[in-house]
């Protein structure tokens, strides 16, 4: 009886495509989170992916990473109202913060009582019959506040928000203290860059005047115009925009409320998200006199 001959089996043909190419080397499919990144990296290179869409993909993960206290508004950069205050008080700090949402806060300590929405305020004109400042009572219009840890992690804030309703919460460091407020625009942000509203700076305004010694400066600034404005010899070649150098400088993308000197300036970032730097307070020291 003749055996049958044996037949070999046909090789796996070699993958054709890029993607296929790129599956040939995840035999299992991604297992880990560079993997995905990898993936959609790939597929942004071929253009299936555009720049924009990449980018709130890398912010989404990003979330993941951060805790709140990377991404809060310090206690010493925060928009408040006092308890005490009358409501010719309050007012200019509504309209000149373009707020929403203020805490509000009592005693030596500075206990924070709840939040007062800017809206409510509008019951209080002149155009209300019978309505006098001097009978208002902050107290009555307060809403409660919500309160999370700084070890919080974003995408968990961000569901939270969105469960509750909030839009703000007062951050609690590990004593109970506060320590900052954070707002769904802060962890939105960090998804889809920064959100531009008629309150913040335009962008024409890469250097704006507070003080004789003060002054917030944009983030993309260029190093150059920065040292034509100030004097400074900041190198050029390694860095185009000033945040690019401060950034550097950290060695880490700074924290809002962090601060950094260099030469005789003093930067303190105001925004920030895990990419960039978009706004730095500037303090500038005197020149130091020349030597005799």
């Amino acid at each position: 009886m003749t055996p049958k001959p044996v037949r070999k089996k046909s090789a796996k043909p070699a993958p054709t495509t890029w993607w296929q190419r790129l599956m040939h080397g995840m035999s299992a499919g991604p297992q880990t989170r560079e993997d995905v990144l990898t993936l959609l990296r790939a597929a942004r290179e071929q253009e299936l992916v555009d720049a924009d869409a990449w980018y709130m993909i890398q912010g989404i993960f990003g979330t993941t990473e951060l805790q709140v206290r990377d991404i809060m508004v310090p206690r010493a950069q925060m928009a408040s109202v006092r308890a005490d205050w009358m409501l010719d008080k309050i007012l200019p700090v509504v309209v000149d913060s373009g707020h929403s949402r203020f805490p509000v806060l009592s005693g030596p300590k500075d206990e924070v009582l709840g939040i007062l929405m800017a809206k409510d305020l509008l019951k209080f004109t002149s155009t209300v019959p019978g309505f006098e400042p001097g009978t208002f009572d902050l107290t009555r219009w307060l809403r409660p506040a919500v309160f999370v840890p700084e070890s919080k992690r974003v995408n968990v804030l961000l569901k939270e928000f969105k469960g509750g309703r909030n839009h703000m919460a007062l951050v609690v460091d590990e004593y109970g203290g506060v320590a900052g407020l954070v707002t769904i625009e802060d962890v939105i942000e960090q998804i889809i860059g920064e959100i531009a509203d008629e309150f913040d700076e335009s962008e024409s305004a890469m250097i704006q005047k507070q003080d004789e010694r003060r002054y917030l400066v944009n983030g993309l600034t260029p190093v150059e115009e920065f040292n034509r404005s100030f004097g400074s010899e900041f190198e050029l070649a390694e860095f185009d925009t000033i945040g690019g150098l401060v950034v550097h400088r950290f060695g880490r993308m700074p924290r809002r409320g962090e601060s950094i000197k260099l030469d005789r300036f003093t930067f303190n970032v105001q925004r920030a998200d895990n990419r960039r730097v978009h706004q730095l307070q500037l303090t500038v020291a005197p020149a130091a006199a020349p030597q005799q």
